[in-house]
């Protein structure tokens, strides 16, 4: 059974013969460069990756083919880069440390010291209100110049997807958090109080400009008659804290999920039979049933370790009508602190609960950080090939 075949069964609620692994496919189901240096390195792995291919912001690296095969990665990404011509717009203070500022003129910052950029200004934070800033910002639409680099950076992949699953990757982050990143987070909550229009009127720029950019990758994906290689559409947006809701349900109801349904049936009627993915960290299981409704097949990272997101019971009450992407280690403790054996017992005991009955793909919860030793990388790793086979 080859790489596309399984997950194929997966996302149809089948078992396959075994569970499929996922390192790479998308930018939150990867892994931080000196986590993946240190445990290639332990295998005699090439440590080669390619930093800009997916998200250098969170310092996420895409290794070679030949180390993807070897990982057993079922997976292959096909997608704009976070950051379009990192290498060109990066620059370095006298300090040493790196600054760029993105498509959406955002300024990141890293300093010799970090593990990661962190934001450093925001589009809309100098306005009184989003509304009076939309009046001199807006955002770019994905147009010919944006298109043109896309289709460069990713023409090199389509020889690697193969019989592997291809899935369409997201070209940034969603609705709430690409406003909180143009308004500034404090600001945006606000917002929804004081400024109902503003946010109603910021998160519907961002919903056309995912739609134009959509459209331009399904084009090229058409275009290399790629289709029947790419089985998921991958977007997100964190919804939720560790505790509840990024903001009350209902707001989400009223400002972002809609949009949402409006988005999964744009992609769905682009590309006939896809299965749409969303990423939201946190506490969200509230609205995990109107995401379904918004046409969501696939959920990630099931971050199990925040309030009323226990496994058994997403299993039991949602299994039916969602894939679960993700979940299969915690990230936040036990693959980070946690000895080897505790890593194998726990991906041991999630596999337990997810895998039957397929509708299950093995991710941790979120990237792997920096912080993860190679020892359990591989404890990982090794828990998975052999523990997760169905037969």
């Amino acid at each position: 059974m080859n790489s596309r075949e399984r997950i194929q069964k997966a996302i149809n609620h089948q078992e396959a013969d075994r569970v499929p692994y996922d390192l790479a496919g998308t930018t939150v189901t990867g892994i931080c460069k000196g986590a993946f240096v240190n445990a290639m390195k332990e295998r005699g792995l090439s440590t080669a990756y390619d930093l800009a291919e997916a998200d250098p912001i969170s310092q996420i690296v895409t290794p070679i083919e030949e180390t993807l095969v070897a990982l057993k990665s079922d997976t292959r990404r096909i997608g704009a880069r976070r950051v379009l011509d990192y290498e060109k717009v990066r620059t370095f203070d006298e300090n040493g440390t790196a600054i760029l500022t993105d498509l959406y003129d955002c300024q990141w910052r890293m300093s010799t010291h970090e593990l990661y950029y962190s934001q450093a200004t925001y589009p809309l934070k100098k306005y009184e209100s989003i509304t009076q800033g939309l009046e001199h910002w807006r955002v770019p639409s994905w147009g010919a110049e944006q298109i043109a680099q896309m289709e460069a950076d990713i023409a090199p992949l389509a020889k690697q997807i193969g019989d592997f699953c291809g899935i369409a990757d997201r070209n940034c982050a969603g609705l709430t958090e690409m406003s909180t990143r143009i308004r500034g987070h404090e600001s945006w909550y606000m917002d929804i109080f004081i400024d109902p229009l503003g946010v109603d009127a910021l998160a519907q720029q961002f919903l056309e400009h995912k739609k134009e950019y959509w459209a331009s990758l399904f084009n090229w994906i058409k275009r290399n008659h790629l289709s029947e290689n790419i089985l998921v559409a991958s977007e997100c947006d964190d919804l939720g804290t560790q505790n509840s809701t990024l903001i009350d349900p209902n707001d989400l109801r009223a400002y972002i999920i809609p949009r949402f349904k409006e988005l999964f049936g744009f992609i769905k009627n682009e590309m006939p039979g896809i299965k749409t993915f969303m990423h939201s960290c946190g506490s969200i299981r509230p609205i995990i049933p109107d995401l379904i409704d918004a046409g969501l097949d696939i959920l990630n990272p099931v971050q199990f370790t925040a309030k009323d997101m226990e496994l058994k019971g997403l299993k039991k009450d949602f299994g039916k009508d969602l894939v679960f992407w993700g979940g299969g280690i915690d990230t936040q403790s036990t693959l980070c602190k946690g000895t080897p054996q505790e890593v194998s017992d726990e991906v041991k005991r999630i596999l337990d609960i997810m895998a039957p009955g397929g509708g299950f793909v093995f991710a941790p919860v979120h990237n792997i950080q920096d912080d993860v030793s190679a020892a359990n990388f591989w404890a990982m790793w090794d828990t998975v090939m052999e523990y997760g086979k169905y037969a």
